[in-house]
């Protein structure tokens, strides 16, 4: 399986994620940030910052570069896409992004992208 391909999981409630920001789950083992945008999107991409190592980026700022919902690390502010994982600010770097579903109010992560 790669990062991902991740079973399913149901990680929390909606709810539980504030708008336009972000959330960190343990899914089979990969470190993955949620997050729920101020349209009430939910995103989920890799948490591990490329940059720095750490284990950080659902700390980040949320926010868009025109229509592109992003979250800036909280390291040195790179921003991410929510949608692909693509930094925006260095072509050689990118995040796994995951594929997530909410059901009856519950946000679930895995699956391919």
């Amino acid at each position: 399986m790669t990062a991902t391909q991740l079973a399913r999981t149901a990680v929390c409630a909606v709810e539980a994620i504030p708008l336009e920001g972000g959330v960190a789950a343990l899914v089979d083992g990969q470190a993955v940030a949620v997050f729920r945008t101020y349209d009430g999107s939910v995103h989920a991409i890799g948490n591990v910052d490329p940059f720095s190592g750490a284990s950080v980026l659902s700390r980040g700022i949320v926010g868009s570069r025109g229509d592109v919902p992003v979250v800036s690390s909280p390291m040195y502010k790179q921003a991410f896409d929510l949608r692909t994982g693509r930094c925006l600010d260095d072509d050689s770097a990118s995040v796994p992004a995951y594929d997530v579903t909410v059901v009856d109010g519950v946000v679930h992560v895995g699956g391919a992208t």
